[in-house]
């Protein structure tokens, strides 16, 4: 079994073992084990109810990593977006006042759109079309972006006033410390090469965290699945016949395919998987992967599901296979019974963890050039915005837009593909039905 397991995942070809793909996948699962509790607390505010959406955020995640693993053998780990689901509570829901059956609705259609255009091989051409210095700029973006949503959750940066939006948190009080302890801890002993740094990083600050209260040890370990009834196949079609529901659909759809597009460019730039014009071979797979755990997102009763940029993390402990996917899959499968415990690992520990891969998925900007002014301004554009609007999409559809633009105003419009002009259409569009408030 081991055997067929080593020919299957080309173990010997990328360099990596059973101990080590399964310390990459335990990594991943533990820096984005959040999003089982935070998913359903989020889709909460819409409605949603949140033992089912909890149970739905997981099976989707499960379903989708499981896809990456067997079928796109990619060390990519696949649940719910962060941002999609504040879109689709706080501003499709609570703001423009449609049900959440219609929003799962939007969902399950934008999925089946990304089947339709995978298996045809539209998102594949959309994302070849893509220049390399706007690649190398949704890796550095990444980076910064998981760096700050570190330094955030940890409490090293906090909230501010508006006009000192942020500010350092209070350093010698017992959490930050702790934080900044798991920090040095993780970054010290990558620099020992000792193996599985980011894991025992994580762990070791959960134990400290429990032992001086900035955790609570759970009361309970495991639990009964709640039902999935209550979400399970509720979505409203209906909605389709309102004009207005189109907007929520086309940016549903963007936001979607900028942030699928952006992490897996991103984290396989760090992984080493781009050729040598920057493309990610074989991508249709792991973005029909996504596509379909977007569709089964919504069939379940939870929101817009892709890679996520966690998977950087497990990539940075040596994860180079599918099976550092089913790791976290069947870790997500676990999470079923002990989400007390699992959800029990405070931001201190896993934020940490988020700062160091950040810090490392920084390296690309040296391939940027910086001294042509049509490829620095919207690679910075992409870098700067993704975190200053906490919104990958943003920062991505950002870049799409400008580098056409200043190509054309230099005189250099041959440089831009048929496929960017799309691109920058879509992302016009984009920016055009972004419900701002």
């Amino acid at each position: 079994m081991g055997n067929f397991l080593s020919q299957y995942f080309e173990f010997k070809r990328h360099g990596t073992t059973f101990r080590r793909e399964i310390g990459a996948g335990i990594t991943t699962f533990l820096t984005m084990a959040y999003i089982i509790i935070v998913n359903p607390k989020i889709l909460e505010a819409a409605g949603i109810p949140f033992n089912a959406s909890m149970v739905a955020t997981i099976v989707t995640a499960a379903f989708g990593t499981f896809l990456m693993g067997f079928y796109a053998k990619r060390p990519f780990a696949i649940a719910p977006y962060m941002g999609e689901n504040a879109f689709i509570a706080y501003t499709v829901v609570v703001v423009l006042g449609y049900t959440w059956q219609m929003a799962l609705a939007a969902i399950f259609i934008s999925g089946v759109l990304f089947i339709i255009l995978t298996a045809l091989n539209l998102r594949q051409w959309l994302v070849d079309s893509v220049p390399q210095g706007l690649r190398y700029s949704f890796s550095v973006g990444i980076g910064l972006f998981m760096t700050f949503i570190g330094l955030n959750s940890t409490g090293i940066v906090m909230l501010g006033v508006p006009d000192a939006p942020v500010k350092i948190g209070d350093v010698t009080s017992i959490p930050v410390a702790l934080a900044i302890f798991g920090f040095l801890l993780i970054a010290i002993l990558m620099l020992r090469k000792v193996p599985g740094a980011i894991l025992i990083g994580i762990l070791t600050t959960t134990v400290l965290a429990f032992i001086f209260g900035v955790a609570q040890v759970p009361q309970s370990w495991m639990s009964a699945p709640p039902s999935l009834e209550p979400t399970f196949l509720q979505l409203d079609l209906t909605g389709v016949l309102d004009i207005g529901f189109a907007a929520v659909i086309l940016t549903v759809f963007i936001m979607a395919f900028v942030d699928t597009m952006g992490t897996l460019i991103g984290v396989s730039s760090r992984a080493g998987f781009l050729d040598e014009k920057g493309n990610l071979p074989e991508i249709e797979k792991p973005m029909m992967a996504d596509a379909l755990a977007t569709t089964f997102a919504g069939l379940v009763g939870t929101t817009t599901s892709g890679a996520y940029i966690e998977s950087a993390s497990g990539v940075e402990a040596g994860g180079r296979t599918g099976f550092t996917a089913i790791i976290v899959g069947l870790l997500f499968l676990v999470a079923l019974f002990f989400a007390p415990f699992l959800t029990a690992v405070p931001p201190q520990a896993y934020g940490p963890a988020l700062i160091v891969v950040g810090f490392l998925m920084l390296q690309p900007i040296k391939k940027i050039q910086l001294d042509d002014p049509t490829e620095l301004f919207p690679a910075l554009a992409v870098i700067i915005l993704m975190s200053f609007t906490y919104n990958i999409g943003v920062g991505i559809t950002s870049g799409f837009v400008l580098y056409p633009l200043f190509k054309l105003a230099a005189g250099r419009h041959r440089e831009v593909n048929s496929g960017l002009w799309v691109l920058a259409v879509l992302s016009l569009l984009f920016f055009v039905f972004y419900p701002y408030s």
